[in-house]
């Protein structure tokens, strides 16, 4: 059985490429997102929720509009996987607490494993690290060239 991973790190990334892709007068709504997401606009909102608590983006009141709150070169994937991912544990893998300790294999399993999964965990953040929405961007179409219609 495939476990499935959760699309709030992809959508947050297309959400901040639509946020400095656009020219600054248009008023890019959670509505206008959802649009190019392909989805409802309280999934936006709800990711926008953790994006804003991470200081990466403002919202202005009712239909204002969203903005970066700083150049898109400087907002890693890392940054953005850990505002929307991330659970309080800090963890990318968890692991099964409730082993059956009778077992040679159960009840070690966990101890094992932990070092490996961090170890995957650690290249991961470094890749993120590596990418910038800025450098994302770079390889779209400026806005004047295509449009959301």
């Amino acid at each position: 059985m495939m476990m499935r991973l959760s699309s709030r790190f992809p959508v947050a990334v297309q959400m901040l490429i639509i946020l400095a892709w656009c020219p600054e007068e248009l008023k890019v709504t959670s509505e206008l997102m959802a649009l190019s997401v392909n989805t409802n606009a309280a999934l936006i909102r709800r990711i926008m929720g953790y994006l804003k608590k991470a200081g990466l983006i403002e919202v202005a009141p009712g239909a204002g509009g969203t903005k970066l709150t700083q150049d898109p070169a400087g907002i890693t994937l890392l940054q953005v996987y850990r505002a929307v991912e991330l659970t309080s544990q800090d963890r990318l893998f968890g692991l099964h607490e409730s082993q059956n300790l009778r077992c040679p294999i159960g009840k070690r399993i966990n101890r094992i494993l932990r070092p490996h999964l961090a170890g995957a965990r650690e290249a991961m953040e470094r890749s993120l690290a590596g990418v910038t929405i800025g450098k994302l961007l770079d390889e779209f179409p400026s806005f004047e060239q295509t449009s959301f219609s």
